[in-house]
């Protein structure tokens, strides 16, 4: 059975590349999309924030005043988080945020994100041959006569450094490794722009018939 292909429009072009259509025809599943993107987000989260505890304060032992005769209260260690310089009670200690999504279900979501995009009109295909010699005028010039929506998310591969250099300064626009990008990513941009380099890649984890590697995001 031949491999069906969907078209996108190419950046600076007036021509249309192919591209799997299994990658840009699934349903949108809301609660699948929301788990994974809410995975994503959470395992970008450095989670290195510490407070005190009140063996960790560094603060003398000794009794503040004498138990009897004094008219006050009876006081213990003065590390006691009521106490102005003590300890945090219940705070924050460094921990991971990671949740767990089955490979299927990631690539299935990061599906139903891009198909969204293809619906709406709102992906393109770059060369990355085009911008072999950097240009941040002409990538401009190209979103512009696209008419790329603000937030735009240019995804390319690691050695597209021409369209890495063409793109980074241009403001609102994000551009990420193809490897790195996550739902959270796809479904927060307005417009994406991938290079036919990425695309083969996400074609490869996020098909219908992709290999059982796992997709790497976040």
């Amino acid at each position: 059975m031949p491999e069906t292909k969907t078209k996108l429009p190419v950046l600076g072009k007036t021509t249309k590349a192919d591209a799997p259509a299994d990658l840009f025809s699934e349903a949108f599943h809301q609660s699948l999309v929301h788990e994974t993107a809410r995975a994503d987000a959470n395992s970008r989260r450095r989670g290195t924030a510490s407070t005190l505890t009140r063996g960790e304060v560094s603060m003398t032992t000794a009794k503040a005043w004498r138990q009897k005769g004094t008219g006050r209260a009876r006081v213990g260690a003065l590390s006691v988080g009521s106490r102005y310089g003590g300890a945090a009670v219940f705070g924050p200690k460094p921990r991971h945020y990671t949740v767990k999504v089955n490979r299927k279900a990631r690539r299935k979501a990061m599906r139903s994100a891009l198909s969204v995009h293809s619906e709406r009109g709102s992906v393109a295909v770059v060369k990355a041959s085009d911008f072999d010699t950097p240009s941040t005028k002409a990538a401009a010039e190209a979103l512009t006569k696209w008419g790329a929506k603000r937030s735009t998310l240019v995804v390319i591969l690691g050695d597209e450094t021409g369209l890495l250099r063409s793109f980074r300064n241009i403001p609102r626009i994000e551009v990420m490794e193809v490897g790195a990008v996550g739902v959270v990513d796809v479904i927060g941009a307005a417009s994406i722009v991938i290079s036919e380099g990425a695309l083969e890649v996400f074609s490869q984890r996020a098909g219908n018939d992709s290999a059982s590697a796992d997709i790497i995001y976040g």
